[in-house]
């Protein structure tokens, strides 16, 4: 076997073994799953997510899942904790500690802490007569599956459960607590993330950046309004309702009257629009499938409270 075929019989060998302990660990999810739910979303506090090592890392990871999807939550670090940082965890939270054989001495004082203080704790370990889950009021059994490693001593499946585990919590959390796009979008205003969920009402113009004219108005002056306000399209009102929109393309198709014409008679009716909390995403779909660089915002009675131009998407980095 070449260098190039063992290196991917390697990476095979290993996403199959984690895989498949993936799928195991479903069907035997841990009987403590449902309380562990229940118990962290009547916490008054925040959820207490700790470890060593490279269950520390999990813990980290899961800690700042939680935290992006509704649960309060953050990170204490094992080994910081008995030098002050374990004042980080007060009555009312919930301590979730990752170790995979229970017994790391780094989490002894944060174990004591708990139990002094009758702090709930979870463990999610795969050592069902640890130390740890002896001490902790419920416990997440990780099944005791081979590590994915050649010498199976390196953390790669036990980790991987771990943090799929841990997704599992948080998703069900989600879930139970009916957590909306919105409130996902508050946690993550940074990045690709955050923009696509930001609303058109966000980044709409409103107020007298929309340009709007009346069914008679000439077209001479609609030219000047929609010059004006720079979106190269104009709204027609009738009776406070939006009836029409003029565009570019409209002034093209009818250059040969244009001047002797008004805004009714030019207007193509009835435009695609969007209201103000559809997604912005949404509302760049629709203007890239309609080939038009600007659209109109209408409340729910079709009264125009703003527009929404391409580039303001572009800029926010909707895309």
């Amino acid at each position: 076997m070449s260098s190039t075929e063992q290196i991917i019989e390697s990476g095979r060998r290993v996403l199959k073994a984690e895989g498949e302990a993936l799928l195991h660990l479903a069907g035997e999810l841990p009987e403590a799953f449902p309380a562990t739910v229940r118990r962290m979303l009547e916490a008054r506090g925040r959820v207490i997510v700790s470890g060593i090592g490279k269950s520390g890392h999990i813990a980290r990871k899961i800690a700042a899942t939680l935290a992006s999807t509704g649960t309060p939550a953050h990170f204490v670090h094992a080994a910081e904790a008995s030098h002050g940082d374990i004042g980080m965890i007060a009555p009312g939270d919930v301590c979730l500690i990752v170790s995979n054989s229970g017994e790391s001495v780094e989490l002894d004082a944060l174990v004591s802490h708990t139990r002094r203080f009758s702090i709930p704790l979870v463990a999610m370990c795969s050592k069902p007569d640890s130390a740890l889950m002896r001490a902790s009021d419920l416990c997440l059994k990780l099944p005791q599956l081979p590590e994915a490693c050649a010498i199976g001593m390196a953390p790669t499946t036990s980790t991987t459960m771990a943090l799929a585990l841990g997704d599992a919590l948080a998703v069900a959390l989600m879930e139970q607590r009916d957590f909306r796009p919105e409130q996902f979008q508050v946690n993550h205003p940074g990045g690709r993330l955050g923009a696509r969920l930001i609303k058109v009402g966000q980044l709409m113009h409103s107020g007298s950046a929309v340009p709007l004219v009346v069914p008679d108005t000439p077209m001479s002056e609609v030219l000047i309004e929609m010059t004006s306000k720079g979106f190269g399209i104009a709204g027609v009102l009738k009776d406070g309702r939006l009836s029409g929109a003029i565009t570019d393309g409209d002034l093209r198709r009818n250059m040969d009257r244009l001047m002797q014409s008004r805004a009714v008679d030019v207007a193509t009716p009835d435009p695609v629009t969007v209201v103000p909390d559809a997604l912005a995403t949404e509302a760049l779909a629709l203007m890239n499938a309609r080939k038009i660089g600007a659209i109109f915002v209408l409340s729910n009675a079709r009264v125009p409270v703003g527009i929404l131009h391409l580039h303001d998407c572009l800029r926010a980095g909707v895309a």
